[in-house]
C-alpha cells in the first residue's frame, strides 16, 4: 500500500490546499487504496475514475486538473518509450584504440580487451539511443575490405592516434579522406576521435584539424572532432551524445522530406 505521506505529497504539490483539504483528500484516498488492495478488483481505469470523483467533491477545477495530471504521472506510469537504434560503423587504424574506447563505453573490463582482427559488433547504451557498432579490423590486409561492411551504416566512428608517428598519421589522412569521399558514407555524420590524449606526443585537435585538412574537405557534411582518452569517459560520451544529436537531426529531416 501506498504511504500516507505520498497522498498528501500529490495534493499538496499540485494545487496548494489548506489544510482541511488535505486532511480529507488524504483520508479518502487511503481509505480507497485500502479497499483496493483487499478487494483486488478494480482496475487501474477504476482508480483513476475513482478519484476524479472525489476530486469534484474536494476542489475547484484548475485544482483537480493538477491533481489528476499529477497522480497520473506518479502512480499510472507505463514502460518507457523504446530508445532509437542506430547501425554505426568504426574504422580506424590497428593501435588507434577503436575496441578499448567501445569496451570502455560498455564498461567491460581493460584486461579483456583484444585487438580487432575481422570485425566486432557491440551495442553501445545511452540514455537516449542505443547504438550498434560495427568496428572494423585496422591492419594493412584488411582495410581494403572496409567498403564491404558500410551498407546500411547511418553514420561513422573514425578513431585515429593523435600520438602516431608521422607515416601512421599520414596514413589514417588518406583512410579518413576516402571514408568522407565514399558514396556510401560521404552523406552521414561523422565522430571523429584524437585518441590518446594523455599522451606527452598527442597532437591537439587545431593541428589535427589542419593536419587532415577537416575544413575544406568536409566543408557541408556533419562531422565533429573531439579530443578523447580512456581516462576521460565523460568527455568520451559527451563526443557521443554530440553525434546521436547529428542522428537525430538527420533523421527529422529525412520524415519532413
Amino acid at each position: 500500500m501506498l504511504p500516507f505521506g505520498l497522498y498528501l505529497m500529490i495534493y499538496a504539490v499540485c494545487s496548494r490546499p489548506t489544510v482541511s483539504h488535505v486532511f480529507l483528500i488524504g483520508v479518502k484516498l487511503k481509505r480507497f487504496f485500502f479497499s483496493f488492495l483487499v478487494a483486488g478488483k478494480c482496475t487501474q481505469l477504476k482508480t483513476i475514475n475513482h478519484l476524479d470523483s472525489m476530486l469534484h467533491l474536494n476542489c475547484d477545477s484548475g485544482r483537480k486538473s493538477r491533481m489528476t495530471t499529477c497522480f497520473r504521472a506518479l502512480c499510472c506510469k507505463g514502460p518507457p518509450p523504446a530508445r532509437p537504434e542506430y547501425d554505426l560503423v568504426c574504422i580506424g587504424l590497428t593501435g588507434s584504440g577503436k575496441t578499448s574506447l567501445l569496451s570502455k563505453l560498455c564498461s567491460e573490463s581493460p584486461e579483456n580487451v583484444v585487438s580487432t582482427t575481422g570485425f566486432s559488433i557491440k551495442a553501445v547504451p545511452f540514455q537516449n539511443a542505443v547504438l550498434n557498432v560495427k568496428e572494423l579490423g585496422g591492419a594493412d590486409n584488411i582495410r581494403k575490405y572496409w567498403s564491404r561492411y558500410y551498407q546500411g551504416s547511418q553514420g561513422v566512428i573514425f578513431v585515429l592516434d593523435s600520438a602516431s608517428s608521422e607515416d601512421d598519421l599520414e596514413t589514417a589522412r588518406n583512410e579518413l579522406h576516402s571514408a568522407l569521399q565514399h558514396p556510401q558514407l560521404c552523406t552521414l555524420p561523422f565522430l571523429i576521435l584524437a585518441n590518446h590524449q594523455d599522451k606527452p606526443a598527442a597532437r591537439s585537435v587545431q593541428e589535427i584539424k589542419k593536419y587532415f585538412e577537416l575544413e575544406p574537405l568536409a566543408r557541408g557534411k556533419r562531422w565533429i572532432l573531439q579530443p578523447c582518452s580512456l581516462d576521460d569517459v565523460d568527455a568520451l560520451k559527451d563526443s557521443f551524445s554530440q553525434l546521436i544529436n547529428l542522428l537525430e537531426e538527420k533523421d527529422h529531416e529525412a520524415m519532413r522530406m
